[in-house]
């Protein structure tokens, strides 16, 4: 037997030796290094003969990666997200973060299950199935996504989509040990702030100390929260408001009252809450405090996720809940994830139905010792192709 060429190891087809190389490639957001393993991604599909397109949009700097495979219809999109949150001090962990290694039967570095074992299981279901999709076995076609910005809510995603890289039904590829999601919670961060009078510590009624203020703008927020948990969606659970920042005097010195004060609010928004409705929640809660207690506070909203959901009997949730419980012991009850995915995207600006489903734990994401079980990978990889073939056979799924 002749020795594993060098590009044979470069552009691996085997699951944990492509995740692997993925992981190695450090990617993260802040502050958005995606580019080397978009090329990567573009490179492993030109190398097996799959046409793939480098994405300049939406910016330049941190490119992205839509490939297709077949013309026709149905069209599924396999979707993910090249980006990962910084893996911290490396010391901590007990594998390099970027290492790629492999033991125990356990991939481990950031990135590992969020998500670039699926992005790899993606790149595989297509290069899988290319053949019959070519040769006409099967009738639709398939679209991959190696998306950047989603830690961060920027717009790749969508991007992709308005590029032409969309199609009749999708999945968003983030851990869910399989479970089949059709619905999530979305997320809005506001941002409450309020002025001071800065003035010398030794002489400090001279001005206007606005951390006086951080106890009644907390209690007020915790009696917002309180009231937001009495709401509660079947799927998805609670909606909550949590501080998560506070903010003041950052930089100035420290015998000085602080200019201003900020707090940093963590919305949850439920599939039937709109975001006109949450701002208004937030504008009179301000306007109470400003009431109340001569705050003089205003508000911003920083990032927003919106909530999405499809019919829990779509035939792409039904598909995929029959191979995974077929495969696995994954659940086959109604549930909605209570992170939030680019599967908006899908549904709400592209009217695309779609569903969050992927091997993994989404408990191992952003930790430190972060790793997927490779066994469960590989079972993911299998209910993927075998859900693909059944969407692409249109006698057995209505697209329309």
């Amino acid at each position: 037997m002749s020795p594993e060429s060098s590009e044979t190891k470069r552009y691996p087809t085997d699951l944990p030796s492509l995740a692997a190389a993925l992981v190695r490639l450090e990617s993260e957001n802040p502050p958005g290094n995606e580019s080397a393993c978009a090329e990567y991604v573009h490179d492993w599909f030109t190398h097996h003969g799959i046409e793939s397109t480098l994405i300049d949009e939406p910016d330049p700097d941190r490119q992205q990666v839509g490939a297709r495979i077949g013309t026709g219809r149905p069209t599924l999109v396999l979707n993910g997200h090249l980006d990962v949150v910084p893996a911290g001090d490396s010391d901590e962990w007990t594998y390099p973060p970027y290492g790629g290694v492999i033991e125990d039967g356990r991939l481990y570095g950031r990135g590992s299950v969020d998500m670039k074992t699926a992005i790899a299981s993606a790149m595989l279901t297509a290069l899988n199935l290319r053949s019959d999709i070519e040769n006409g076995c099967l009738d639709g076609s398939i679209v991959v996504h190696a998306a950047m910005g989603e830690e961060t809510a920027d717009p790749g995603t969508k991007s992709l989509l308005d590029a032409g890289f969309d199609g009749d039904v999708g999945v968003v590829l983030e851990p869910t040990q399989c479970r089949v999601a059709t619905s999530e919670k979305g997320m809005a961060w506001y941002e409450i702030r309020w002025p001071g009078e800065p003035a010398h510590a030794s002489d400090p009624d001279r001005g206007a100390n606005p951390i006086d203020h951080v106890r009644p703008v907390l209690a007020r927020l915790n009696d917002y929260d309180a009231t937001l948990r009495e709401r509660r969606d079947p799927l998805c659970g609670r909606a909550y408001a949590t501080v998560t920042q506070i903010s003041a005097g950052e930089g100035s010195n420290k015998a000085v009252l602080a200019d201003r004060t900020a707090v940093t609010l963590d919305r949850r928004i439920l599939p039937d809450e709109t975001i006109d409705a949450v701002d208004d929640e937030i504008e009179q809660l301000v306007s109470e405090l400003n009431r109340d207690h001569g705050i003089k506070a205003t508000w911003n909203r920083n990032e927003t996720y919106s909530s999405a959901e499809i019919p829990i009997d779509h035939p792409l949730a039904e598909i995929f809940r029959d191979h995974s419980t077929a495969v696995t012991d994954a659940p086959t009850e109604p549930w909605g994830i209570r992170a939030s995915t680019d599967v908006r995207e899908f549904i709400n600006h592209a009217d695309i139905p779609a569903i969050t489903w992927g091997p993994g734990s989404l408990a191992q994401a952003h930790t430190v010792d972060e790793y997927i079980d490779l066994d469960e990978a590989r079972n993911g990889l299998e209910i993927l192709e075998r859900a693909a073939r059944t969407i692409l056979s249109t006698d057995s799924f209505e697209f329309d």
